[in-house]
């Protein structure tokens, strides 16, 4: 007997292939390609894929815009690889950590015909596992033999990657807090394996009326290690004292790191800061859009929990936007200015100019 994985227990599976630098079988109508990011790869496996066809490197545009390649799929560019190019030629394209100090690496070939589908959902596989936005793709016949790759139908994973998965509470437990005696931290964990995410709820919350509340993301330099370089960790302790004055109030905890890129990731961002980019610049040179979270996560667990209006701390308008579309009410926007520091100040320009972000 053999057991059948569903698709989020693939999708899942086939995240971990990718960040160990195993190849994935996508397969579309277009036919079949076999999918390896290139921040996983090692010179061994490179001969091995590019052994049975000639790959095509898929980076954003956003990526793109900084190598000036032409992006003629409009959010991606099909990169043909030039003869004899190594590990460390992908890893160029692939990584803007060099691109001061070794700037030509072109002119880059792009593809404009023919079918990007494979390509796009390799960007977002390679994307949800928080890697570096370039894979290679390499057509294989519909054949192909894979017993031991994960395999993947793009009719299959494009809803299921646009979508939100269910979440469900594993427990709840009284924490006694600094900011409240009065503390209960919920559990929540999302049905297709993702990272779990928390809710902190100050006193006993009315349902019955707009609860103070906040959308926190995850932060570890800030919020554990009280890094300067943000405003994170003063924003969380602030909204949880204030929930605290109130008498009641919720904080998700949205494990959400560097704007939806990871840790390691942010990282990235801020050694591309360090050479003079800001922090958008910086999230556009790695491949990503200048915020790629999802807050439709934070509008989820509010409605288990049992709310459906809000007072919102925030001072970004797209939390506002996506509890809304989410069906909740916002009664209220809750300013939230703490924690500016000489080292965040311009950070934090940046986010009111190109973010949006309100006074």
């Amino acid at each position: 007997m053999s057991l059948r994985l569903s698709i989020p227990e693939r999708l899942t599976r086939a995240r971990g292939d990718l960040r160990m630098g195993v190849p994935v079988l996508l397969t579309g109508p277009e036919g079949a390609a076999l999918v390896v990011a290139v921040e996983g790869l090692a010179p061994a496996r490179l001969a091995e894929v590019r052994a049975l066809g000639q790959p095509v490197l898929a980076i954003t545009a956003r990526r793109a815009e900084t190598l000036k390649a032409r992006a003629y799929d409009g959010d991606l560019a099909r990169i043909v690889l030039p003869d004899g190019v190594d590990l460390a030629w992908l890893r160029g394209i692939a990584d803007p950590a060099d691109d001061l100090r070794l700037p030509m690496k072109g002119p880059l070939q792009t593809l404009r015909d023919g079918s990007a589908g494979l390509h796009r959902a390799a960007l977002g596989l390679v994307k949800s596992a928080h890697l570096l936005p370039a894979a290679l793709v390499v057509p294989v016949p519909d054949a192909f033999a894979a017993e031991s790759l994960t395999r993947l139908r793009l009719e299959e994973i494009a809803p299921t990657l646009a979508s939100l998965p269910p979440m469900a509470e594993v427990v709840s437990a009284r924490v006694p807090l600094v900011a409240s005696s009065a503390g209960r931290v919920h559990i929540y964990r999302p049905r297709d394996g993702g990272e779990e995410h928390y809710a902190i709820e100050i006193g006993r919350p009315d349902r019955a009326k707009p609860v103070l509340a906040r959308l926190h993301s995850a932060c570890f330099t800030g919020d554990v290690l009280g890094s300067l370089k943000c405003d994170c960790g003063p924003q969380l302790h602030s909204a949880l004292a204030q929930m605290a004055e109130a008498g009641a109030g919720v904080l998700l905890y949205l494990n959400q790191e560097g704007r939806g890129i990871g840790l390691a990731n942010k990282m990235r961002a801020y050694s591309l800061q360090d050479q003079g980019f800001d922090t958008v610049e910086a999230n556009h040179r790695l491949g990503f859009e200048d915020d790629e979270r999802d807050f439709r996560i934070g509008a989820q667990i509010l409605r288990e929990l049992g709310f459906s209006a809000v007072r919102l701390m925030t001072n970004n308008p797209r939390k506002l936007e996506m509890l809304k579309a989410c069906g909740l009410e916002v009664t209220e926007r809750v300013p939230l200015h703490v924690g500016q520091t000489r080292q965040n100040a311009g950070y934090l320009a940046t986010k009111a100019a190109k973010s949006g972000h309100l006074p």
